[in-house]
């Protein structure tokens, strides 16, 4: 045997896996083999940039984050704060104005157009448009408050800070322009605009300026009847006589528009909403205008001939109570208050009161009638001179004792011998006052005469307890008591009518806009004295002016016979509060056996020529007299006077 060992056995391990190259991996505790160096071409290095999913998933984020912000936002717009932005758009985009209810007109009796409206303009502007930003331009309602001041007639500095109103769409310019302004604006813009659209450096500072259609108050025949009418002020509203009485009446209705506009102008596809204006009512007066034309043109010339403060001439129809005419001097145009006086721009004849004089002896005469105290042939002893209370009464002649019946007394005019007469009236004097004055009421003294005309005053007539112990005695003759001059001509239409006052009016009734004409209401009518009372006192009064020896004699018509008295008072200036000057007055009615028109007129502080009443009423009182009853064909009556007795033998 040989003594080599014998071979060993290879106990079979693990396999190790084999690489893709054939050969094996390296086994657990075996030293790792040896990686071969590998070999880079040569060249630029590469730089591998990392993944772009994160940089796109934040911009997706961001994206999301912004849209749902629009959403929101859009959400809270148009369905949460819907009905807010809308109605904020709305007063940007949307602007209203008034559509100005046309003025009814005013006419005579017989249809004549005393007042009536025409086609105007309301300047505005849009103030928005006058801003440095959307005018491109700092000083934009300068300039257009330079161009259109002189053209409105208007400071241009106001017109600047009206065109710089902020926080509105709108502003008034001018009220009431005619159409010819407009048109001289309207040519102005149509240049600025020209020369802005040729020049970048123009700019039409008048883009902002617009019109709206209106009315502007018309009177045809200027001043006449004035005082009656009144005038309408720049706000469309009457601002005396009829205008401002029947404002409600004449004004109508206004109504609105409102409309989308864009630049100033009127966005016609945008739709609009509008409540239409209903027209103001027109109004028919009593005036004739033809008899007004008569009054006023012959208080003028009397006024200017006396060179005296005012007058007034009032005709009235002695059976319906209709005032035909309303005449003042001085005057005013309507048309251009800029010229008037403001002392004139009243009606005078409704808003004076003054101490009657003579005219009022009518009605102490009337309350010795009617109470049968006398009559017209009762004799009355006058003396020169009367003492009564603290005073001693005269007549405005000196003259001896006279011998009169008391036709006598109203017809010379006398104080003393009403005294005498109205003494009669009460078994004491203090009886007689209050009987006096019972029937200075019953004629409507101390009250307002019905025709609730502005600014009319009642007069003044005291309580017969406080009459002082003078007022006692100058009361029936004239002074110490006040009226207007309406209420004088009332007393002698009163007469005139039989002893029933009829409330005077000034208006016939009114046309609406549906065309149907409403009669004014009867006017009220009271019975003052007997028809029998009232006959002798017109009798009387023709003695007046029929008789030789009367104060009216100037008052005289051809072929008519005139029942009128003469007044003339001693005069309160009101501006003093003292006697100075005279009333001058003549009232009376024609034909005397059957009226049909009464006139008075009354001239204030004639100073230049006589005072007399007569003398200087009595003419106009013929003149206006005369017209009035050819005018309305009163025929004269061919009946003979009365021709009662005026003085008697002793």
């Amino acid at each position: 045997m040989s003594d080599r060992e014998p071979p060993r056995r290879r106990v079979p391990g693990p396999s190790r896996p084999v690489r893709s190259d054939g050969r094996r991996r390296p086994g657990p505790g075996s030293r790792p083999a040896r990686r071969p160096v590998s070999r880079r071409p040569a060249g630029p290095r590469i730089i591998r940039l990392g993944s772009p999913r994160p940089r796109l998933r934040m911009v997706s984020l961001a994206l999301t984050l912004v849209m749902a912000a629009f959403v929101v936002r859009l959400l809270q717009v148009q369905a949460v704060d819907a009905s807010t932005y809308v109605s904020k758009a709305e007063q940007n985009r949307y602007v209203g104005r008034t559509l100005a209810a046309e003025r009814g007109g005013i006419t005579d009796r017989d249809g004549v157009e005393l007042a009536t409206s025409v086609d105007a303009y309301d300047i505005t502007a849009d103030p928005s448009m006058f801003t440095p930003k959307a005018a491109k331009v700092a000083d934009a309602p300068e300039q257009a408050a330079a161009l259109l001041g002189p053209i409105l007639g208007q400071d241009t500095d106001a017109v600047a800070r009206k065109l710089s109103t902020k926080n509105t769409r709108y502003t008034l310019l001018a009220h009431r322009r005619t159409p010819q302004v407009w048109q001289q604006i309207k040519d102005l813009k149509s240049t600025l605009a020209a020369k802005a659209a040729s020049d970048k450096g123009t700019v039409n500072v008048l883009a902002g300026v617009l019109a709206v259609p209106a009315s502007k108050r018309v009177y045809p025949n200027g001043d006449l009847a004035a005082g009656i009418l009144g005038w309408v002020n720049a706000d469309g509203k009457g601002g005396g006589g009829i205008e401002q009485q029947l404002n409600k009446e004449l004004s109508g209705r206004d109504g609105k528009i409102r409309y989308a506009q864009s630049g100033g102008r009127q966005v016609p596809t945008a739709g609009s909403t509008e409540t239409p204006a209903v027209a103001g009512s027109d109004v028919e007066l009593t005036i004739d205008r033809d008899i007004q034309w008569a009054a006023q043109d012959a208080i003028a010339r009397q006024v200017k001939e006396s060179k005296a403060d005012r007058g007034y001439v009032i005709v009235q129809d002695t059976r319906t109570g209709q005032v035909l005419a309303m005449a003042n001097s001085p005057g005013f145009d309507p048309n251009d208050l800029t010229q008037a006086n403001a002392a004139a721009m009243g009606n005078a004849a409704l808003q004076d009161a003054y101490e009657p004089g003579s005219t009022a002896k009518l009605m102490s005469m009337a309350a010795v009638l009617e109470e049968h105290a006398a009559t017209p042939t009762t004799h009355v002893v006058v003396p020169n001179r009367l003492h009564r209370g603290d005073r001693l009464f005269q007549d405005d002649v000196d003259h001896a004792t006279w011998y009169l019946t008391l036709n006598g007394v109203l017809a010379k005019s006398s104080n003393i011998g009403t005294i005498l007469a109205t003494g009669q009236l009460g078994t004491t004097q203090k009886q007689a006052n209050r009987v006096l004055y019972s029937y200075l009421r019953k004629f409507g003294i101390g009250g307002h005469t019905g025709l609730g005309f502005p600014g009319e005053t009642a007069g003044i007539l005291a309580p017969p307890d406080k009459w002082s112990t003078s007022q006692q005695f100058t009361i029936p003759f004239g002074q110490g008591v006040s009226i207007n001059a309406m209420q004088a001509a009332s007393v002698y239409s009163t007469i005139a009518n039989g002893g029933v006052r009829v409330e005077p009016t000034l208006v016939r009734g009114m046309k609406g806009p549906d065309g149907r004409f409403t009669p004014a209401a009867e006017p009220k009518k009271t019975r003052v004295v007997s028809e029998k009372t009232a006959k002798a006192l017109a009798q009387m009064l023709e003695s007046v002016v029929d008789d030789e020896q009367g104060t009216g004699i100037k008052a005289r018509i051809p072929g008519y016979r005139v029942a009128g008295k003469t007044g003339t008072a001693n005069r309160v200036d009101p501006a003093t509060g003292r006697y100075h000057g005279y009333t001058s007055s003549f009232a009376g009615f024609a034909p005397a056996d059957k009226p049909r028109v009464t006139v008075y007129c009354a001239i204030q502080n004639a100073t230049k020529g006589s005072y007399f009443g007569g003398q200087i009423c009595g003419p106009v009182y013929k003149q206006v007299m005369e017209f009035a009853l050819k005018t309305l064909q009163v025929p004269p009556t061919g009946a003979e006077p009365a021709r009662l007795p005026v003085t008697y033998k002793p």
